[in-house]
């Protein structure tokens, strides 16, 4: 089955919040789980509830993860078996506002799929998958450090009023609860809706995007910061998001993307440091 045709919403019996929680109906919703269980929104066959994100753990087995070897610096994987510290060409020519940044999954398929449903097709069940992956892979770096704040990417208000929600806001806040620290959404603001950068060299996309931001309000922080957004591709965008917080004073930024966008260049293991 195509999966364009097969990926649909819930039943109208088991509507999804893309936060995880238990909201108004909860209750009902369970117990009129008992006698219509809700299916998996991708194939259509396996059992799959609010706790899944309405993803059967089957075709979740089927997105693939990024681990190790990868960029110490940008998390870009690598293939092959490398031994020690190592960082991708684009790291070592130039220098990141964030410290950090790294991806759960490549950006592809059911994952890719899943992503365009929640920001396009406006099917917010696809959150609680989506941000279920993020915390597989960044609860387990993150808990035991002391953080400030999670800051998702900010969209233009002109794109936010279109869209009428704010994905990673969506992703980053499960994220956000789970560390018990708070979100947010009114530090980073963005000033200038960018267009396509497609066709941009990187050092470009990188000044473009340290102009598109600006801070939302003046207080001067302090500490480590997180930046959660859905796609991790050049990195340009969360450097201007991270380049404000670093002026603003916050020592030490890390990013974290539910995917990562790579090319088949990018596969290939790289010098190591």
């Amino acid at each position: 089955m195509m999966l364009e045709r097969s990926i649909g919403g819930p039943d109208r019996k088991s509507p999804g919040r893309p936060d995880g929680e238990l909201g108004p109906g909860a209750w009902a919703e369970v117990i009129l789980g008992l006698v219509y269980p809700p299916v998996c929104v991708v194939c259509r066959l396996e059992r799959a509830g609010r706790h899944h994100g309405y993803v059967c753990d089957t075709c979740q087995n089927g997105v693939r993860r990024i681990t190790e070897p990868c960029c110490q610096r940008c998390g870009i994987p690598f293939s092959g078996t490398i031994i020690g510290s190592h960082t991708c060409a684009a790291c070592r020519r130039g220098s990141w506002a964030w410290d950090e940044a790294r991806a759960a999954v490549i950006a592809e398929g059911l994952a890719l799929e899943c992503i365009h449903r929640l920001k396009y097709q406006k099917e917010p069940w696809y959150g609680t998958f989506l941000s279920g992956l993020l915390m597989e892979s960044a609860l387990p770096r993150l808990l035991g450090h002391s953080w400030q704040g999670v800051v998702p990417v900010p969209l233009h208000r002109v794109k936010l009023r279109e869209r009428e929600f704010n994905q990673a806001e969506r992703l980053a806040a499960p994220l956000a609860r789970a560390l018990g620290v708070p979100l947010e959404t009114d530090r980073v603001r963005r000033r200038e809706a960018t267009s396509s950068q497609t066709s941009l060299s990187r050092e470009d996309r990188i000044r473009n995007m340290r102009a598109a931001f600006e801070p939302a309000r003046s207080p001067r922080i302090h500490g480590s910061w997180i930046i959660v957004d859905d796609v991790l591709t050049t990195g340009a965008t969360t450097d201007g998001v991270a380049a404000v917080l670093k002026d603003l004073g916050a020592e030490r930024v890390v990013v974290w993307a539910v995917a990562r966008a790579t090319l088949e260049g990018d596969l290939l293991p790289a010098r190591q440091a």
